[in-house]
């Protein structure tokens, strides 16, 4: 009896185990002046979700991400197993962030987990939870500090 790969769950598609390694690759590599990578992973036609902003588009997309990348000092993801039923992949990470307006550009971890859908080897389908809290309001000074006077309350 042979045991399959965390990645050769379900229906076996051969393109899905490159594209995760592409998709893992391009993001402990992605920084605001290399978004054009995003295309070597993504379809034109991208669907992606997180806490803060739904797009649709490779454009909007690279768009968002310019966004999001602005006042990254470094992001680089530590990756588990991935889980693939097909062409759907439940990828879980921890983010390790540092960011000039987050803990004053101190390192922090966020835990969280994408969902791909990927087609032609590409990700067509991309959404990704994750505690906003543990990223935010936990690490800004303002907030921080009202957040610990809330639990010290409710404590």
């Amino acid at each position: 009896m042979s045991t399959a790969s965390a990645i050769e769950v379900g229906t076996k598609n051969s393109a899905v185990p490159a594209t995760i390694e592409h998709f893992k690759a391009l993001f402990n590599e992605l920084d605001k002046g290399n978004l054009n990578k995003l295309q070597a992973v993504y379809s034109e036609d991208i669907r992606f979700q997180d806490p803060f902003n739904q797009v649709a588009g490779l454009d909007e997309l690279t768009h968002y991400f310019a966004g999001a990348y602005k006042n990254v000092i470094s992001c680089r993801f530590e990756f588990e197993p991935a889980v693939a039923t097909g062409a759907s992949v439940a990828l879980p990470w921890v983010m390790k962030l540092r960011h000039k307006r987050i803990r004053g550009g101190r390192e922090i971890s966020v835990d969280g987990i994408s969902h791909l859908e990927i087609e032609d080897g590409r990700v067509s389908f991309h959404r990704d939870y994750f505690d906003a809290g543990q990223l935010l309001y936990e690490n800004l000074p303002a907030l921080g500090r009202i957040v610990r006077w809330i639990k010290g309350q409710a404590g």
